[in-house]
């Protein structure tokens, strides 16, 4: 079996190699940014889901963004896998023209969350006492906040270079917002050296921090005065966390685990060409990553994963994209079986690897 690669923290790793892991240790599932690349994590997520093995001893947080909070608002639905397939459904049927505007994406990602989440259905999302929902977004400031797309451009070239410089200047264009449900914020929310805000989530608000939180720069237009939180413009949450930005473990047995494209972990939205900037060690310390083999993608239609370049590639073509985005979700499949046989077996103790 070479479709999957384990990656494990020092802590995660001396468990599995100790044979002691166990589902009930994972505390958190994230969910990363990365646009439709999360189409491979479908069998993955379907899978677990059925077979019910996280969040049975304690609630299990669902922390995500963009894309990652699209996966996991299906997670917390009456219908789990239903909802979920749904998803799948109509974010690859999105077709977009060369006449699209971020206000008509936003539009049609706002006809997806219709699609896949009954607004009857919220209260229940919200009260659901396996899974708890943290969706992170980003407050906009200065010319970023802006949809002229000219000023805004321009709030992002002095973004990238403030970013470039130190992180912790980001902050000047960006503030975190992450709305949950449960009847406290997340544990990483309330750790010292979080820098934002925590809202919690209501019947009104879900769709439109859901929808936030996928508010790509540019591509989508933000989502303005979200209810219970302070007034602005909300755009995606991988500006600030992108794939893993917290130290979501609360404990040291802990286990925080991520289902990834790709091995590099990055940051920020914007550190994607610093080679440089890396997640902190110590948040990778119980971090337990599965992602795709080098040859499990060489099976993907054009040999890649599914990402957004493709809707621009196949502009003329959308019959081929959706042909495509449907193979890989079917080649994805069996993953989530192939991890769970990994553990049940005791073969991971052989596979995994330290993250170094």
């Amino acid at each position: 079996m070479n479709d999957l690669t384990i990656r494990a923290g020092k802590n995660v790793y001396r468990l599995i190699r100790d044979g002691g892991f166990s589902f009930d240790a994972v505390t958190t599932f994230v969910g990363p940014g990365v646009g439709p690349r999360w189409l491979i994590a479908s069998g993955f997520d379907l899978t677990l889901l059925e077979h019910r093995v996280l969040g049975r001893r304690q609630p299990l947080l669902l922390a995500g963004s963009s894309a990652g909070a699209f996966r996991f608002a299906a997670w917390v639905q009456p219908e789990a896998t239903e909802s979920y397939r749904k998803l799948i459904e109509g974010y690859i049927s999105l077709h977009f023209d060369r006449t699209a505007t971020p206000k008509s994406v936003l539009d049609s990602l706002y006809d997806i969350t219709d699609s896949y989440i009954e607004n009857d259905a919220i209260p229940f999302a919200l009260a659901n006492n396996s899974y708890r929902l943290a969706i992170t977004t980003a407050k906009a400031r200065n010319f970023v906040a802006s949809e002229f797309s000219s000023v805004q451009r321009l709030g992002l070239a002095f973004c990238f270079l403030f970013n470039a410089m130190n992180m912790s200047w980001l902050s000047c264009f960006f503030e975190r917002v992450v709305f949950y449900n449960g009847p406290i914020p997340p544990q990483y929310c309330l750790r010292n050296g979080f820098y934002g805000k925590a809202i919690k989530l209501n019947v009104a608000n879900f769709k439109y921090a859901l929808l936030a939180s996928g508010a790509i720069p540019l591509v989508v237009a933000g989502v303005k005065n979200i209810y219970g939180a302070p007034n602005g413009v909300y755009r995606d949450g991988g500006l600030t966390d992108y794939h893993i930005n917290q130290r979501y473990a609360h404990n040291e047995c802990d286990v925080t685990l991520l289902f990834h494209h790709q091995e590099r972990i990055i940051p920020g939205w914007l550190d994607k060409s610093l080679k440089y900037r890396q997640t902190k060690a110590e948040f990778l310390d119980n971090l337990l990553m599965i992602h795709p083999s080098e040859s499990f993608i060489k099976k993907m239609p054009s040999g890649k994963i599914p990402d957004r370049n493709d809707f621009k590639e196949y502009i003329n073509n959308p019959a081929m994209r959706t042909k495509n985005w449907w193979r890989a979700v079917e080649l994805s499949a069996p993953l989530g079986e192939q991890f769970l046989e990994l553990i049940e077996s005791g073969k991971i103790r052989n596979i995994v690897h330290e993250i170094s």
